[in-house]
Order: structure tokens, then C-alpha cells, then sequence
């Protein structure tokens, strides 16, 4: 017998909907109202936050660790990384000076511009920073050049270029075994290049930086950084999008450009963060197109009415934004998780719609007055619609508990919806069906009720062999549970498909960025040494970096080395010591004169070696024209070759000034990112080991946190929060199975169909963790969701066969007859389909919990059609068998 709880809950659902329908309209224009004042609301107050470590509680100790480091610099929150990359050094460093330098002329929009490459300091004392061997090479290689860059700092134009080549030229054709006095072959190989892309028509430029520093070739890109504190709007969607915009804006206005040689990238957190919410925006707003798409494809299936589909759908739209008001009202800011609430809705309410109005189809069709029809679905699918909505809001809810505030708040929106779906299913519903009630529809031959034949009808006569299926299948998914893993890193849950997450994974393959270092702050310099000291000893730590570091080692030996750099090199760079600029008669003339040694000394040292090189840019320089090269090509030809060469020469001479460097003589800005106000010093501390790996990942946190317990960063946080993640799941799916389970043995009152309804969601459970090894589809901060939901959601489908089995009496067999085992698949099918509409987002994370839910939920709904009815088919055999045989005779 029905329990009382569940009697009580229908008679409140015929009184209310028999009320709606006698107020249908005044109901209807006061939903209608209501719903366009919370349409106003959410356009007028919705926002997301992108952050993923807000997504749990800020009473971790790991989040209370990283709030501190960021209250000491703030200057590294929400910034924007801008990546230079250019073909040349030259052309990187060149397009990194001009773009800060336009970005400090905008202070309204960039609160913050720190170009570290690019300030005088280090332009002035960077040789220091030089290896001392690396140093020594470099001071031989410029004193041998120092005459020819002294030509060339008189008259960097081609004039003096063509000079300075005809000189080295002519040093070389004296030489017995024609051996330059500096090597050549490297400047006649490069410029031979250009001029063969300038006939060729492709962008390039001499890079007099690696000529001088005689770097090896690579094929770039050679990058710079800028590090941007945009000035944030907090009152829009996207509080960085004018920094970026700017930031786009100058580059082309500047020919930062790949056509010039430069590319332009950006990435850190606030261009992560925005990168991160369009995706979002994008995968969420086409899902839930894509979902209501597929729900009116199916209702149409469903219902044959196009009126009980309109009403169905206008209710749903109707909940939809009430809860998107409830949302915004209760948890403020979205998460990138909370955010897939109007996807689950969508999935969620209509199985609402699809009961009542299947339930309420059938009473129509067995030609029931409208007010009957309405009362017969109340009373029939009222309390089993108020059951599933306690026991999803149940799964939901069950978050609430736990650390993981990005459940927590999406349990928070999604569990209240279920009520919001409940109570518009039993008041907007009613009240537009008796504004335009459905009619009956007439079908040429009788549709059979789904399940009554066929498929039910061989599990009705073959229960056992279900049962012992089910039980392989459970025994095959227990095998490959312990193969089951949780995803750690939020990385592998952002597009990588973004400018911002490509930027960034590019810079951690070329070891220019590590996400996975950790930092821990000091007390005061000397503290710094010694903790840096502690950890440089650990067989996990790569390295340590602190403002320490800064200070060169053996600065004595190598100002010296400077010093005696200077007193070659400084007489042939002073200013003003320059010659008038050439006319393009000089220039011409000039190479005429290096066309003619280029040929002497091809002629001189054959095929090999210098030889081959001078042969190769006299082909260069033929094929541009030769000695009757046009003014055009010509002037062009200086661009590519020289319009490097004045900064790089401004460059060394500014180097040749170094002076002792000490904390004290620091940039301000510098001691500012790595020493807090109060005191506090930064230390940095990088990984040996690929920290992508979880286990090294745990290793490295391990061994930091024996000298440093509160230390924080990259890899610190990756491993916290995902152990918080896991416990909260397991903490979650307790509180779900128990509460669930709790509230079905006081509804229905019989342990026998408490377990009926539990043990094909018990299966699907199984088989979905299975299915989660087999498609290599880990568990992940998204997608961790799904489990707790199978129950919850799940839960729902043996609700309705087990109460509707009661309601009509005769045994488990005689449900398969009615409407409900339809409503039950065409109710799955809308959850799957909205869900599977997820799983087609560009964001990863979103993308693969609609994966994951699509299969939980495909599973659910097999197991309930397949499981279900042989419990019920064996569990009535037994009662049948039970019963006392008849007596015979009188």
C-alpha cells in the first residue's frame, strides 16, 4: 500500500493543479510577468568567474597559503602576459621597447607595465650577467671587430656596410692561406640570405644582435616578455577585454605582425580567464540551443500535440529563467562548473513535462474531460514528480557539505531548480493546457503501450537470465574499478585551442614558463639564503630563485673584463663621430667595388668554405640586379640589412658602462616583485621532474613541504585541490546514496522496492566508472559531478515504474502496459540529449562531463528498462508461488 507521505503529496497536487485550472489565466499572465522581470534581472546582474582555485573553500590551508602570497604581490594576480615573438632577436626586442612604451602612454587602461628585458638596468649591465667564460669570448670576438664596427657605427648605411665587407675582404685576398682577420663567412652567409628572401619576395632582416654575438642559428622564435596589470572592470562580463583590445590594437598599429617578422601573443591569468569565458559562453550558449532543439524533436516524438509541446516547452522556458534569477540572486558569480545549470534544466524539468503531460495525453485519449485528464495526472504522477524532485535536489545538495564550492553552488542553483521545476510543471503547465487543451489523437491502428510486448515480454518469461547478465556485467566492472583515476590538473580542462592555453603550453615545452613551480615566502633576505639553501639540496628541486640571484657572481673579474672591452671598443662608438648620409650613387658605387673583391675571392678559394659563401651572395646580389640595381631594391636592401644595426650598436655601447650591482641598486620594480612591503622575500622553487605526471607532481610537494610547510603555487595547489576534490566527491555520493536511500525506505515503506529501484543504478554506476577506463575518459574537477547525479537523477526512473506499478495494481507486469515506461524513455532521452549537447562544447571540462553524463545517464536508463522489470517479474513469480493452491471437491 502507497504510504501516506506519498497519498498526502498526491491530493496536494490535485488540489493546487484543480486550482490552477480554474485561475488558468489569471496564472498564465502572472507567470508571464514574473518571467520577464527575472529575464531583466539576470541580463542586468549575471556575471562569471573563470578563476578555478575559487572554485573551493577559501578555508583550505593551501588557499589561505596562495591569498597570502597574492596579498604580498598583488601585482601577479589577474595580469596579462604579453609574448613577443619575433624572427630575429633584433626584431623582438625592437617590437617589445615600442610596444611598452605605448602601453606606459595609457595608464586609464594598464595600471602596470614591467618590461624586466628592457629596463635601463639591465640594458646597462647585462654582460654581467654573462657566464665569465661566455663573457671572455665575447670580448675577443668584438676587439677582433672592433675597426670594422667603428665603420659602421661612423656610417651604418650601405655605404658603410659594402666598406666595411670590400675591408675584411681585402684583409683576406692579402692573407697567404686567405684566412680573414675576423670570421666573415657567417656576415657574407646571412646577408646572402636576406637578399636571396628579398628576391623572393618574403619578409626578413639581418639580426646584427647574433652577428655580433655570433649565437648559432635556430629557427626562432626568439621571444620577450612584458608582464601587464591591466586596470580592470569589474561591472562587465569580461573586466580585462579593453586591456586586450588595446594591446591588439597597438601591435597593428605598430606592424607587430607576422607579414613584418613579429607576432604578438598574450596569455597569463586575466587572458586566460577571458579566453576561458568565451569558450565557455560559446560551448554553454550552443548546448543550450542544441538542447532545446533536441527536446522539442523529441516532445514532438512523444506527445503527438503540438499544443502539449508548446506548453510544455513555454513552461520550460519559463522555469529556465527563474532559476537562472535564483542563481544570480543566491551565489552572485557563476563558476566555470555552476554555469552548466541551464543545460541540466533544460534535461531536468522537461522529464517533469513529459510525465504529466504523457499521463495527462493518456486520460485525453481514453476520452477524459479536460478538468479529469488534469486531475488523473495529478493523482497519478503528482507524488512521484514531488519524490523525484526531493531525491535529485538530494544529489544536488549533497555538495553543499563538502570544500568544493563550484559543486556546491551549482548543487545550490540546480537542486532549488528541481523545486522550480516542480512547482512550474504543476501551475504554468496545467494552467496553458486549459487555456489550450489537447486533443485526443486518433491513430488508424492503436498505438501499443512501449515495453508491453517484445523485449518485456522475453524478460517477463526469461527474469533469471537478466539477473545472472546483470551480475557479469557488475562482476566485469568491478574488475576494472581500481583502473580508474581522477585527472588532477585544471590544465587539461582550458581549450588548448585558445591563443592564451597555446601560448602558454608552448612557453612550458620550450621551458620559458613552469605553472608547476611553487613558492614560499621567507621572513627576510637572510631567511630566503638559508630555506634556498635547504631546498637546493633535495634530489626533486631543480632549482631556487630569489632576489639573490639578481646579484652576478664574480662581478670584480668581470667589470674588469668590461672595463678593458670599453677602452677598444668605446673610442670607436662615441657619439656625434658620424659620416653625412650616402646618395644611392654612393651606395651603388660601393657595391660595384665588393661585387668585383666578392668575385676575387670566389675566384681565390673556389667551391668551399669563404669561397662558396662569397659565391653564394654574388649570386644573391646578380639576382637582385647586380651593379644596376634599382634605387627601389636598393633602398629596400637597406631596410633588410641596417635597420637593426643603429639600436644594437646604441645597445653595446650602453653595456660598456657597467657598474657594480648590489640589492640596493635593483630597480625599484624589480625589488618590488620579489620582496613584499613588509618585508617578506620570494622564493621561488622549480621541479627536476615533469610535474604533469601526478606522482612526481605528490613527490615534489612532499619533499618541498619537509623544509618549507607552507609553501605554496603551481604544483602545491594541483595536489590539494584535487585531494579536496576527491574527498568532496566521496563525501558527496555518501550523503547522496544515504539521504536517497533514507527518503525512498520512508516513502515507500518496503525494503524490497527500495532495492528494486537502487540496484540498476548501483549497476550503471559500475559500468559507467568501466566505461570511464575503457574510453580513457578520467574523472576530472568537471565531470566529478556525474556519479552523485546517477543516483539522484536515476533514482527517478524506478520512482515512477515502482509507484505507477502500485497505483494500478496487479503486480509489477501490468506498469508496462500504461504510459509510464514511454514517459520513462522519453524522458531519458531529453537528459541525454541535453547533456549530450555538453559534451559537444570546445571547453574540455564542461565537454566532458556531458560525456560523462550522457553515458551515466544511458547506462541509468538501460539498466532500470532491463533490471527492473525481471525484479519485479521474479519478485512476482515468488509471491505467485507462495500463495496456497486451491482446494478441490466441496
Amino acid at each position: 500500500m502507497t504510504s501516506r507521505i506519498v497519498a498526502f503529496g498526491r491530493r496536494i497536487a490535485v488540489l493546487w493543479v484543480d486550482g490552477v485550472r480554474r485561475w488558468s489565466a489569471a496564472v498564465a499572465v502572472a507567470a508571464a510577468a514574473v518571467t520577464i522581470a527575472a529575464a531583466y534581472y539576470v541580463v542586468g546582474h549575471i556575471s562569471i568567474n573563470t578563476d578555478t582555485e575559487d572554485m573551493l573553500s577559501p578555508d583550505l590551508p593551501f588557499r589561505q597559503e596562495s591569498r597570502a602570497l597574492s596579498r604580498a604581490f598583488p601585482q601577479f594576480s589577474d595580469d596579462i602576459a604579453v609574448v613577443i615573438e619575433g624572427q630575429t632577436p633584433d626584431l623582438a626586442d625592437d617590437a617589445a621597447m615600442a610596444l611598452a612604451a605605448a602601453m606606459r602612454k595609457r595608464p586609464k587602461v594598464f595600471e602596470r607595465v614591467f618590461d624586466q628585458a628592457g629596463e635601463p638596468f639591465f640594458r646597462k649591465n647585462g654582460l654581467l650577467y654573462l657566464d665569465r667564460d661566455e663573457l671572455y669570448d665575447l670580448s675577443d670576438r668584438l676587439a677582433e671587430a672592433q675597426p670594422f664596427l667603428g665603420t659602421l657605427w661612423r656610417d651604418p648605411s650601405l655605404r658603410g656596410l659594402f666598406q666595411m665587407l670590400g675591408r675584411a675582404i681585402d684583409e683576406t685576398l692579402k692573407s697567404e692561406k686567405g684566412a680573414p682577420p675576423i670570421e666573415i663567412g657567417r656576415v657574407l652567409r646571412d646577408i646572402a640570405a636576406i637578399l636571396e628572401a628579398q628576391r623572393l619576395g618574403r619578409f626578413s632582416r639581418l639580426s646584427w644582435q647574433n652577428l655580433m654575438t655570433e649565437k648559432a642559428d635556430k629557427p626562432g622564435p626568439y621571444r620577450r616578455f612584458i608582464l601587464v596589470q591591466p586596470v580592470l572592470d569589474f561591472g562587465s562580463l569580461q573586466p580585462a577585454i579593453q586591456a586586450i583590445q588595446t594591446i591588439r590594437t597597438l601591435a597593428g598599429e605598430l606592424h607587430l605582425t607576422p607579414d613584418q617578422g613579429v607576432e604578438v601573443r598574450l596569455t597569463g591569468s586575466a587572458a586566460l580567464a577571458e579566453d576561458e569565458l568565451k569558450t565557455v559562453e560559446q560551448g554553454m550558449g550552443l548546448a543550450s540551443v542544441l538542447s532545446l532543439v533536441l527536446v522539442v524533436a523529441l516532445l514532438f516524438v512523444g506527445f503527438r500535440s503540438a499544443r502539449l509541446v508548446a506548453g510544455t516547452i513555454a513552461t520550460l522556458v519559463m522555469g529556465l529563467i527563474w532559476t537562472a534569477a535564483f542563481a544570480v540572486a543566491a551565489v552572485g558569480k557563476l563558476n566555470l562548473i555552476s554555469v552548466a545549470f541551464a543545460v541540466l534544466f533544460i534535461g531536468l524539468s522537461v522529464d517533469f513535462g513529459i510525465h504529466f503531460g504523457l499521463r495527462y495525453k493518456e486520460s485525453v485519449d481514453a476520452d477524459a474531460p479536460h478538468d479529469v485528464a488534469l486531475r488523473d495526472a495529478a493523482e497519478s504522477v503528482g507524488g512521484a514528480l514531488t519524490l523525484c524532485a526531493v531525491a535529485a535536489a538530494i544529489s544536488f545538495f549533497s555538495f553543499l557539505p563538502t570544500a568544493y564550492l563550484g559543486l556546491a553552488e551549482l548543487g545550490v542553483i540546480a537542486g532549488s531548480g528541481m523545486f522550480i521545476a516542480l512547482f512550474s510543471n504543476l501551475t504554468v503547465l496545467p494552467a496553458l493546457l486549459t487555456i489550450m487543451p489537447a486533443r485526443k489523437t486518433v491513430a488508424a491502428v492503436p498505438r501499443r503501450p512501449l515495453a508491453a510486448g517484445g523485449p518485456s515480454r522475453w524478460i517477463g518469461r526469461h527474469p533469471r537470465a537478466v539477473l545472472w547478465l546483470a551480475v557479469a556485467l557488475a562482476a566485469a566492472g568491478a574488475v576494472l574499478l581500481p583502473r580508474a583515476h581522477f585527472d588532477f590538473d585544471p590544465l587539461n580542462l582550458r581549450d588548448r585551442h585558445t591563443e592564451s592555453m597555446a601560448t602558454l603550453l608552448d612557453l612550458m615545452r620550450s621551458g620559458d614558463a613552469d605553472t608547476y613551480s611553487s613558492t614560499v615566502l621567507a621572513k627576510n633576505i637572510n631567511n630566503s639564503r638559508e630555506i634556498s639553501d635547504k631546498l637546493d639540496k633535495l634530489s626533486e628541486v631543480k632549482e631556487t630563485r630569489s632576489i639573490t640571484d639578481y646579484i652576478p657572481a664574480d662581478q670584480d673579474e668581470k667589470l674588469e673584463v668590461v672595463q678593458t672591452m670599453s677602452l677598444f671598443l668605446a673610442p670607436a662608438l662615441t657619439p656625434g663621430n658620424r659620416r653625412s648620409p650616402p646618395t644611392m650613387a654612393d651606395d651603388r658605387r660601393e657595391l660595384a667595388e665588393v661585387v668585383g673583391k666578392l668575385k676575387a675571392l670566389a675566384a681565390r678559394l673556389g667551391q668551399v668554405g669563404l669561397g662558396n659563401d662569397a659565391a653564394r651572395l654574388l649570386a644573391a646580389i646578380e639576382a637582385l640586379g647586380g651593379e644596376r640595381t634599382s634605387d627601389g631594391v636598393l633602398g629596400e636592401m637597406e631596410r633588410r640589412l641596417l635597420s637593426g644595426l643603429p639600436q644594437r650598436l646604441s645597445y653595446l655601447r650602453t653595456m660598456l658602462e657597467a657598474e657594480p650591482v648590489t640589492l640596493g641598486s635593483l630597480p625599484a620594480e624589480l625589488r618590488r616583485n620579489e620582496i613584499a612591503a613588509d618585508g617578506r622575500v620570494r622564493v621561488e622553487i622549480f621541479p627536476r621532474e615533469n610535474l604533469m605526471d601526478h606522482s612526481a607532481a605528490r613527490r615534489f610537494v612532499e619533499a618541498v613541504r619537509t623544509v618549507a610547510p607552507h609553501a605554496t603555487g603551481g604544483a602545491i595547489i594541483i595536489v590539494e585541490a584535487g585531494d579536496a576534490v576527491v574527498a568532496a566527491f566521496r563525501d558527496a555520493g555518501i550523503i547522496a546514496v544515504s539521504a536517497i536511500a533514507a527518503l525512498l525506505v520512508v516513502v515507500l515503506r518496503n525494503v524490497r522496492d527500495v532495492l528494486f529501484v537502487f540496484a540498476p543504478l548501483l549497476l550503471a554506476a559500475l559500468l559507467t566508472v568501466a566505461a570511464s577506463v575503457l574510453l580513457d575518459l578520467p574523472f576530472n574537477f568537471a565531470n566529478v559531478i556525474v556519479l552523485p547525479l546517477l543516483f539522484g537523477l536515476g533514482v527517478a526512473n524506478g520512482i515512477h515504474v515502482v509507484l505507477r506499478a502500485r497505483h494500478e495494481g496487479g503486480g509489477g507486469p501490468a506498469v508496462f502496459a500504461t504510459s509510464t515506461p514511454r514517459a520513462v524513455v522519453f524522458s531519458a532521452l531529453t537528459t541525454i540529449g541535453s547533456f549530450g549537447s555538453i559534451a559537444l562544447s570546445k571547453h574540455p571540462g564542461t565537454a566532458s562531463m556531458g560525456v560523462l553524463l550522457t553515458i551515466a545517464i544511458t547506462l541509468t536508463l538501460v539498466c532500470t528498462l532491463l533490471l527492473l522489470p525481471a525484479l519485479m517479474a521474479v519478485s512476482a513469480n515468488r509471491t505467485a508461488g507462495d500463495k496456497p493452491a486451491p482446494q478441490k471437491g466441496g
